[in-house]
């Protein structure tokens, strides 16, 4: 079957693929500037499966707070130094608008975890920032029950549930 198209339909064709092409250039233009000429395969490959996530409706996305349980802060001093990963975690992902917005649109969830020592908690944040995903570690002022300068919670995320867990996925809750 032949299709015949009029001027005015073959007008709105080339403006369409018009379209198309400047949202494939701005969009490679945005993900240069947020990764850098040299974006590794791997922050790449997030990018993209946070866009499918998102597209195929799975809408579960959250940020991890791991405090360090060997410190044994009271309740009030762990919130705190949660509560500084979680604005600190914030304030880098703003970097990433998208992320934020289906983070936010899913609820702020955060799931706050426990590890036994330092050394475990450097060695998740590595892990998670290997993976592509915002980390931050908590070092206190010292001005009341640790020392100054000692690493308190570390934050993952706000980023997809799943790659969340793949990092943090062993952990208790605190």
């Amino acid at each position: 079957m032949l299709v015949k198209f009029n001027s005015n339909e073959i007008g709105y064709i080339i403006a369409g693929l018009g379209v198309g092409l400047t949202i494939g250039i701005v969009g490679r233009s945005a993900f240069t500037r947020l990764f850098g000429q040299s974006a590794s395969r791997a922050a790449f490959q997030t990018v993209m499966e946070t866009h499918e996530a998102h597209m195929s409706g799975d809408p579960e996305y959250k940020m991890a707070l791991i405090v360090r349980n060997d410190l044994k802060m009271g309740k009030g001093k762990a919130c705190a130094q949660c509560s500084h990963a979680a604005v600190l975690a914030y304030t880098q992902a703003r970097k990433q608008n998208t992320l934020l917005k289906k983070w936010k649109d899913c609820g702020q969830r955060k799931v706050v975890l426990k590890v036994d020592s330092e050394q475990e908690l450097l060695e998740l944040m590595k892990r998670a920032k290997q993976s592509g995903l915002i980390s931050v570690v908590i070092q206190d002022a010292g001005r009341t029950q640790v020392e100054s300068g000692t690493r308190t919670v570390g934050g993952i995320g706000p980023a997809r549930g799943d790659l969340i867990d793949q990092v943090t996925g062993h952990l208790k809750l605190y």
